[in-house]
């Protein structure tokens, strides 16, 4: 006889600058995997499951995004939640639970995605500004930047700017939303004053698809290429060189919100 199973989706915050991505993976530090083990403590057992919205790479933060835990036995909701959030180490937070059904799956079911990259450039930024914000050497032409990070709104083949996709990848992506802006939605003490954001919003995104988008966007605001070079690249009138990828710890994932 099948037994019974309970699904909730929780949602979570966490800086990545010390996790090797989501996913759980053998023998190095993931999201995911801290999760679990906290999961784990609080239950009691390991009779349960875990399944989350998407993958963010090694570095990359979330400030809202969900997982959906499968259990077999219901839950004490607020019990379990309070003792989940009081074990989880302190750079991941739990902010939200709420039981859901077998029909909700918490990747497929439809949903917008939010990514936000931080940035900056000019003089060197203060250490303590490395987890959150990418420091650029060169000098960076902001307003041809923002021209040009309208290229990628609309529905387009993103296989330039995804990594080993599969033959099953559908590159076809619809972005709603990109736009880089004077940051003022992350502020603290030690970032420099002038420093920019990024944002991309869609319903879902290629393996390391902004990363590849903001790369482009830092050759085109250091002059290594030209607008008509990233708007070729949409086409496949222009090849983007592979080495055309930012580095991950200036990348959020700002929120995912469920229809």
């Amino acid at each position: 006889m099948q037994r019974k199973r309970y699904y909730y989706l929780i949602e979570v915050q966490y800086l990545g600058f010390r996790y090797h991505g989501w996913q759980k993976q053998p023998k190095v530090k993931t999201v995911q995997g801290m999760i679990n083990r906290t999961i784990a403590y609080v239950l009691g057992h390991h009779e349960f499951r875990t399944l989350g919205a998407g993958r963010t790479d090694a570095m990359v933060s979330a400030n809202r995004t969900a997982f959906e835990l499968f259990t077999c036995e219901p839950l004490e909701i607020d019990e379990f939640f309070q003792q989940l959030d009081l074990n989880l180490p302190s750079d991941i937070k739990a902010l939200n639970i709420k039981e859901v059904d077998a029909d909700f799956n918490v990747i497929h079911s439809p949903k917008q995605k939010e990514y936000l990259y931080l940035f900056s450039f000019g003089q060197k930024n203060h250490p303590f500004a490395a987890p959150y914000m990418v420091y650029m050497r060169d000098s960076l032409d902001i307003p041809l930047m923002q021209e040009g990070a309208k290229v990628f709104e609309g529905t387009h083949n993103f296989l330039q700017f995804c990594v080993k996709p599969s033959p099953d990848t559908e590159l076809v992506r619809t972005v709603d939303r990109s736009e880089i802006l004077p940051n003022d939605v992350y502020t603290a003490s030690f970032f420099p004053e002038e420093n920019y954001l990024f944002r991309v919003i869609g319903k879902g995104f290629l393996r390391y698809q902004i990363r590849l988008m903001m790369g482009a966007l830092f050759a085109l605001g250091r002059g290594v290429m030209t607008l008509e070079n990233l708007k070729g690249s949409m086409t496949g009138e222009y090849w983007l060189p592979q080495n055309f990828i930012a580095p991950p710890s200036g990348l959020i994932l700002q929120s995912v919100e469920y229809d």
